[in-house]
């Protein structure tokens, strides 16, 4: 006959802060999308063209089109999240949300939009750009 595992109380309870800590952080993170999310929008679209991952002829639909996966972040519920990023999980070790969202933007959806030329670099690459710029404007 097997053990059956049962974590002790304490073990429990150090379990469940790490995980609240966490999802506290998300939904804070989540949350300060609208304060800042011109300004986030514009930083990222351009450390996008600045590093050639993104060719497009129009820099303000970029901008534009980021900007409305930012506000449709911000009301997405955690399964919408979830889905979206669940194939771009494995690209860095401890991902953040927002930078995890919008390169599954970028990545899946952007390269359909009629003003983008085309999307280089991988995965990783894209992530840490959009990252550098999410660190700058919302908590981590």
């Amino acid at each position: 006959m097997s053990k059956v595992f049962r974590p002790s109380t304490r073990e429990s309870s150090i379990i469940s802060k790490i995980e609240s800590s966490k999802e506290h952080a998300r939904r804070l993170a989540i949350s300060a999308i609208k304060d800042c999310q011109e300004p986030l929008s514009n930083a990222i679209a351009m450390k996008l063209i600045e590093n050639n991952f993104i060719e497009t002829t129009n820099k303000n639909a970029l901008e534009e089109q980021i900007s409305k996966c930012l506000g449709k972040l911000s009301h997405a519920d955690e399964f919408d999240i979830d889905y979206q990023t669940a194939p771009f999980r494995s690209v860095v070790a401890h991902p953040h949300v927002v930078s995890l969202y919008v390169t599954a933007f970028v990545i899946e959806q952007l390269i359909k939009h009629k003003d983008v030329v085309d999307i280089y670099g991988s995965d990783e690459d894209i992530y840490h750009s959009i990252n550098q710029q999410v660190k700058k404007f919302l908590p981590t």
